[in-house]
Order: structure tokens, then C-alpha cells, then sequence
């Protein structure tokens, strides 16, 4: 335990815990963690609301006994598999800090890469959907970048709905609008300059399913059929009905799964077929461009 009034870390007998002391402790407590300085740090800066800068430049600082249970309290969540974001309750992606919930997928910095691809197409008149937007995270860093675009954020799920809806008035957001559907089945025809979407591609038997974070996620975020393209095919299909002309569809996907994607954008239609590495040099998003 951390909280004895007076306690041995390193060896080193203290009366109360400073922040060099709690990062030393919080390495060692997260050995299995992929992670764990990374850990480490996010869960005191939460519990000290301060940045990481913080933690380097006042390391003497003494933690409070509330403090001190606190960051006890979440390393023991950490150690039983529950992910940062959701002990802390939010994620930072793009310029936003983001509520995450177990209601939606944790966003992943890989996905940024599919925010910056669709930024350099867009311009001020289009109308863009995001489809399975989860928190929002990418409709709403579109939206940030571009307040005089039209911005849609679909979700099956009223649960994370909910939260994007939370993290756009948080953020003092209003060109968003929220349509509860599956992908795009209460889209009219030809209504859409550009669809973006985070699918679930994962294998239904994958065993990653099984380890991580990921089991906190919700599976519908996650698994699409038994080679984790289910979804992806129905979002290639209705975005071509649902497209104008010169309208982009852009999808991320699994790091194996490139060449099938691009198969499914040229079979349905699509020109300028291209697919777009991720910052672990992985293939992660497809592109093409509806040309009628």
C-alpha cells in the first residue's frame, strides 16, 4: 500500500509522498502496463489537474492524503485492466479534450490521420458526414478546423450519442448536427460532399478482442464478421447513393487490410483510390473520390 502515514518507496522512509516519489511508485506499480510511465503521468497530472510540465519542474511538491488515496485508487484500476481514458474519463485527440465513456471507442492518435486527410478536402460549402461517430472525435476536430462547413456525426448507439453531443457543447461547437442510424440508411440520395467513418474492421475471432483495452470497449465498435470488413462493404455501397458528384469517401481500416478496401472503393465506383499510412508507417485509411 501507498498511504501508511509514514512508508518505505525505493527503501526511502517518508511521512507523505512528493510527486517524484508517486511517479517512481506508479512506474513500478505498472510494470505489466504497455505503458506504464505514460500511465504514470496521465493519471497524477488528472489527479493533480496540472500538465505533464508540471510534474518535471515541481517534483518536490507534497501530495495531500486525499490526493495520495486517489492516484492509489486508480493505479489498482490500472492494474486490473481498466484503460486511462476511461478512469479519467476523458481522451485527448486532435485540439480537444474528449468525454469517453464504455459507451464508445477510445480514440486512437492513428486516427488523426484520417482527420488530416479530410481537411485538405474540404472546403467552406460542403456537407460532411462522420458515420459511427463514437465521441465525436472526428467530426468534431473537422469541425474546429472548419466552423463554416456543415458537419454530421452519425451513431447507431444513443449511448455514445450522447457523449458526442456532451463533447460538442463542451467545446462550444454548433456546427455539428446528430443523427441516430446505422451508417447511412436514413440518408437521402446525393446528399453528401464527403463521408468519413472509424468502422469497426477487426475480426470477429480475433483474440486481440480478448486483451487490453479493448475489452472495455464496446464490441460493436470493434468487430465487423469473420474478416472484419462487414461494415466497411455496407459503408462503401450506400456512401456511392449517398454521394454527390466529385464527393470522397474516406475509411480507415485494419494494417492487413488495405488492398481488399481498395478493391471495394474501385468495385463500387470510386476513382482516385488511394490509401495513406498511419505514424507507425501501417496502411490505415482509404480515399477515393466519386466521379459520375
Amino acid at each position: 500500500m501507498l498511504l501508511d502515514n509514514k512508508d518505505a518507496i525505493h527503501g526511502i522512509e517518508i511521512e507523505t509522498l512528493n510527486i517524484a516519489n508517486a511517479l517512481s511508485y506508479g512506474r513500478q506499480e505498472l510494470q505489466s502496463s504497455d505503458s506504464p510511465d505514460v500511465d504514470t503521468q496521465v493519471l497524477l497530472c488528472h489527479v493533480l489537474d496540472c500538465q505533464t510540465v508540471y510534474l518535471h519542474s515541481w517534483s518536490d511538491q507534497e501530495l495531500s492524503m486525499a490526493q495520495q488515496q486517489q492516484f492509489e485508487g486508480y493505479l489498482q484500476l490500472r492494474n486490473n485492466g481498466r484503460p486511462v481514458a476511461h478512469i479519467i474519463g476523458q481522451r485527448g485527440f486532435w485540439s480537444l479534450d474528449l468525454k469517453v465513456t464504455d459507451a464508445t471507442l477510445i480514440p486512437r492518435p492513428d486516427t488523426e490521420l484520417l482527420v488530416e486527410l479530410a481537411l485538405a478536402k474540404i472546403q467552406p460549402t460542403m456537407t460532411v458526414v462522420d458515420l459511427g461517430t463514437g465521441t465525436g472525435a472526428i467530426a468534431l476536430s473537422l469541425a474546429v478546423e472548419h466552423t463554416d462547413t456543415t458537419i454530421f456525426a452519425s451513431d447507431y448507439s444513443e449511448g455514445a450519442l450522447a457523449v458526442a453531443q456532451h463533447n460538442a457543447r463542451a467545446n462550444q461547437l454548433s456546427n455539428v448536427h446528430f443523427i441516430q442510424a446505422s451508417w447511412l440508411t436514413a440518408c437521402q440520395d446525393e446528399c453528401f460532399d464527403m463521408v468519413v467513418s472509424n468502422p469497426p474492421y477487426i475480426e470477429d475471432d480475433d483474440p486481440h478482442l480478448l486483451a487490453g483495452d479493448v475489452r472495455f470497449e464496446p464490441l460493436s465498435a470493434l468487430a465487423s464478421g469473420a474478416d472484419g470488413l462487414d461494415d466497411i462493404r455496407l459503408i462503401v455501397e450506400q456512401a456511392h447513393r449517398c454521394l454527390r458528384a466529385d464527393g470522397w469517401l474516406l475509411v480507415e481500416h485494419g494494417y492487413h487490410q488495405a488492398k481488399q478496401v481498395r478493391d471495394l472503393f474501385t468495385g463500387a465506383g470510386f476513382n482516385h483510390v488511394s490509401s495513406h499510412q498511419d505514424f507507425g508507417g501501417n496502411d490505415r485509411v482509404v480515399m477515393g473520390q466519386l466521379t459520375l
